[in-house]
């Protein structure tokens, strides 16, 4: 008793010194609750043969189908076309997200000019505080068969215009090329960041030792910044369902659907211009499970191998 009476004062003591910092988060996350929490009451839909028609009443009548609507998804043939799309860009976007700012950030971390260095590192990434809106209009004007500067450049060595955003064959690696443009300096900032926490004596002592510059970084740099490498490799698997919706929506168009058609811009044809809700939130129920699933392995690996913990 005395125990449980003791603990009970020590959480009323602590709740006294920190109730500002409580009060604080309380906006927040009344907001979390009305647009996150609550909204997951919806979940039902996807169980049920809802009709949209019905107002909002038609939640609580609707025929409960139970999982019929996730065989139907199963089953299509445009469903699994959608999966492999967001597969194949998704696991590209996070290869191409760990290698490119990597290479940048190693050779950052090799310039001796600081005034340059720090006007390259705001160069690249300005990008990444544009939205997707802004940045797709600009790449609509760069790649326009007709008046695009990349295909007036491919005219001038004579060869012909190509409709970067309207053939299949080319849409994939736009999407995938425009991401790290957009990414890669928020991605580069963390390898710098970390780069600073290596122990410059190493260099001093390998130097004295008569290691070069190429030796330097395979037998110091490298190493010493792996355990970011393994972290931001490991958390991406997480992403491995997020192939960025806004990004997609903003450059793909009907003709491209074969090849760019990711499952959040089939959930939102579908649902919102289809209005067939049961289904939508069938297929946006089944991206949160794996979702959830990869998060929690991913967190997992990210504590064993790289010594990282969140809760």
């Amino acid at each position: 008793m005395k125990a449980n009476a003791k603990k009970k004062e020590s959480f009323s003591q602590t709740f006294k010194k920190e109730w500002m910092f409580h009060v604080m988060l309380l906006p927040a996350m009344i907001l979390l609750l009305i647009f996150a929490y609550f909204p997951m009451v919806g979940i039902v839909i996807s169980f049920q043969d809802f009709v949209p028609s019905g107002g909002i009443g038609q939640f609580f009548h609707s025929k409960w189908v139970g999982f019929k609507n996730f065989e139907y998804i199963f089953g299509m043939a445009e469903f699994r076309r959608v999966l492999v799309n967001t597969l194949v860009i998704a696991i590209w976007k996070i290869v191409t997200l760990i290698i490119f700012p990597l290479i940048l950030a190693l050779m950052l971390n090799e310039v001796r000019n600081k005034a340059f260095k720090k006007s390259v590192q705001t160069l690249i990434y300005i990008p990444y505080f544009l939205s997707w809106v802004i940045l797709g209009g600009i790449l609509i004007d760069l790649l326009s068969p007709t008046n695009g500067i990349l295909n007036k450049i491919i005219v001038a060595l004579g060869g012909e215009p190509i409709y970067f955003l309207g053939e299949n064959k080319y849409i994939r690696g736009v999407l995938i090329i425009s991401n790290v443009w957009k990414e890669v300096g928020y991605n580069t900032v963390i390898y710098l960041a970390a780069l600073v926490g290596i122990d410059q004596s190493l260099y001093e002592a390998s130097s004295i030792d008569g290691a070069n510059r190429f030796q330097q970084l395979l037998h110091i740099t490298i190493p010493g910044i792996m355990p970011m490498i393994l972290l931001t490799t490991i958390l991406g698997l997480g992403n491995v369902l997020n192939a960025g919706f806004d990004q997609v929506l903003n450059l793909y168009s009907p003709i491209t659907y074969e090849k760019a058609d990711i499952l959040d811009t089939f959930v939102y044809r579908i649902g919102l211009r289809q209005l067939q809700y049961s289904v939508s939130t069938a297929i946006g129920l089944f991206k949160s499970v794996v979702s959830f699933i990869l998060i929690s392995v991913s967190f997992k690996l990210a504590t064993k191998y790289a010594n990282y913990e969140i809760f």
